[in-house]
C-alpha cells in the first residue's frame, strides 16, 4: 500500500500532538519549497534520506510504438533522487530480515 499525502499527515499529527489539518499545512508547505527549489533548478539535499536533483535530458530520436514511425522526442528537465548512505544502509538491512 502507498503512503498517502493524509497517511503522513495523520503521523506528523501523532508524533507532535497537533490537529491533522495543521500537519497538513506543514507537509504542504514543505512540499512546496521543495517544488519551487527543484523548479529553478536547485538541488534539495535531506540529510540522512538523499538527495533531489533536476537534470536535463537532450532531444532524442524515439518510436511511436503503434505504427513504428520515428519520432523527435523534446529535451525536458527530470527530477532524479540519490539515497543517502544512511538510508540505502537501512533499507538493505531490512531486506536481511
Amino acid at each position: 500500500m502507498s503512503v498517502t499525502k493524509e497517511r503522513i499527515s495523520a503521523k506528523i499529527a501523532e508524533a507532535l500532538s497537533i490537529q491533522t489539518e495543521e500537519a497538513r499545512f506543514y507537509l504542504d508547505s514543505l512540499l512546496e519549497i521543495l517544488k519551487k527549489s527543484l523548479a529553478q533548478n536547485q538541488d534539495v539535499l535531506i540529510s540522512g534520506f538523499g538527495k533531489f536533483s533536476v537534470r536535463r535530458k537532450t532531444p532524442r530520436q524515439g518510436r511511436n510504438p503503434q505504427t513504428g514511425e520515428p519520432i523527435e522526442l523534446r529535451g525536458r528537465r527530470v527530477v532524479t533522487f540519490k539515497l543517502s548512505g544512511i538510508l540505502r544502509k537501512k533499507l538493505s538491512e531490512q531486506g536481511e530480515e
